[in-house]
């Protein structure tokens, strides 16, 4: 593993500078840390801002970039205002990276600096239409050119120290919108708040997908209990009503990450 860092580094050092795509997940954060042997002068985090992107997310960027000593930029976002992703298609997520590298494209031309993103060995398995966007705007993928897999970065995160070591994947908040559901910042504002009310109450691992007026929720199974102590899930149920949910529901499958990838509606494939 520490050889796949050593290589990791090495192939940043033949950039003049890089440009990372960050959301202050575990995967960003580990490419950010490279400042530490590039310099601060070589490396640059930009992290886009838009309805999708948790309030609390861009708190913990903040306080991420001041941690880990480099220059930082948040930067706005459009994808709502195409089409194509409100209409909340199977590829959605293409129209937002390309929204997103089109825009950090000047500004790393700019400067001199290639932009990068935290896409890696694990990536691989999985369906990301956003992954076509970026091989459009010629993002580089260091992670993957190394193999480095998701729990190695995990792993050597910890070994570098960094926080995000064992931060859940938080994926953007229109990932709680079913396919075919229009993406509204209406519906968006509404999960996030759902989410914070279940984070309140210590859920660190949740999703409440958004099925119109009804809330369900997921947790992994170990906490589904806890989620369904009668005291809990009362006061849960009324928080969630008061924000506009009228039916909540607990998923008994517990938490998947992706889940709604699965039930994609045919008529929309």
């Amino acid at each position: 593993m520490r050889q796949k860092w050593n290589a990791l580094l090495s192939l940043l050092k033949k950039y003049d500078g890089v440009l990372v795509a960050f959301s202050g997940g575990c995967d960003s954060t580990f490419l950010a840390a490279a400042r530490r042997t590039l310099g601060k002068e070589r490396l640059l985090a930009v992290t886009a801002v838009s309805a999708s992107f948790p309030v609390t997310e861009k708190q913990d960027v903040e306080h991420l970039s001041t941690q880990l000593d480099i220059e930082h930029l948040f930067m706005s976002t459009d994808e709502m205002q195409n089409p194509n992703y409100a209409a909340n298609p199977p590829n959605r997520c293409y129209f937002c990276k390309d929204e997103l590298f089109a825009k950090l494209a000047p500004i790393a031309h700019s400067r001199a600096m290639v932009v990068v993103d935290g896409f890696n060995a694990s990536d691989r398995a999985e369906d990301r239409p956003g992954f076509q966007a970026s091989l459009r705007w010629n993002v580089r993928h260091p992670l993957n050119d190394v193999g480095l897999t998701k729990p190695e970065i995990r792993v050597l995160s910890r070994w570098l120290k960094l926080p995000t070591w064992n931060k859940p994947a938080s994926p953007c908040l229109s990932s709680r919108i079913p396919f075919g559901t229009a993406v509204t910042a209406d519906n968006l504002n509404q999960v996030e708040r759902a989410e914070e009310i279940l984070k309140a109450e210590n859920f660190q691992v949740v999703r409440v997908r958004h099925h119109g007026a009804l809330a369900r929720i997921e947790v992994p199974l170990r906490d589904l209990p806890r989620l369904q102590d009668p005291g809990r899930w009362t006061r849960i149920v009324a928080s969630l009503q008061h924000i506009g949910y009228r039916h909540v529901e607990a998923d008994p499958r517990g938490f998947k990450s992706g889940r709604l990838s699965e039930e994609i509606p045919s008529k929309i494939h």
